[in-house]
């Protein structure tokens, strides 16, 4: 089974979220490492695009320098590895610069299933909701330190960026 992180619109941009929201696969991206300027492209993400542009053209030139032509095979391997392993960590952060946030981690065998579970998880706690009124909650005496409305950090991630909703 693959984790599946469950990304939902932003607030009011959908009457139901849970018809909107995207299930976002945890692991190696195969095409983002085969071609990953396309990957980028078909996720609309412009920037990361633009950065891969900007790092394949550098490869290019380096190909002119003697001393590191019998390296770029090597090099260009590394790089097309490093945009497969966190081609969707920053598909989630470009989604979180659109305004969309995390609801949380599902695991599934699929993309369709993650979906469903979802579902299934957002539905009940919203019908849990409107049965039983919201607790009061209690005044915290002494806050985290941090930005007010962010969890603290936890640790660092799995590779070289950090998952978005860790900040």
């Amino acid at each position: 089974m693959a984790s599946y992180v469950v990304m939902v619109p932003p607030d009011g941009a959908a009457a139901a979220p849970e018809e909107r929201a995207q299930a976002v696969r945890d692991g190696f991206a195969v095409f983002a490492f085969l071609a990953p300027l396309l990957w980028f492209l078909w996720h609309r993400m412009w920037i990361e695009a633009l950065a891969t542009l900007v790092v394949a053209v550098g490869l290019g030139l380096l190909s002119r320098v003697d001393a590191v032509s019998a390296a770029l095979p090597v090099i260009s391997l590394a790089v097309s590895a490093l945009f497969g392993l966190e081609a969707q960590t920053l598909r989630i952060a470009a989604l979180r610069r659109r305004g969309w946030r995390s609801w949380g981690v599902v695991e599934a065998g699929s993309r369709d299933e993650a979906e469903a579970r979802y579902v299934a998880e957002a539905v009940a706690a919203q019908e849990a909701r409107a049965a039983s009124p919201a607790p009061a909650r209690p005044a915290v005496a002494n806050p985290p330190a941090g930005v007010p409305g962010r969890p603290p950090r936890t640790g660092p991630a799995f590779g070289l960026l950090d998952y978005p909703w860790k900040r």
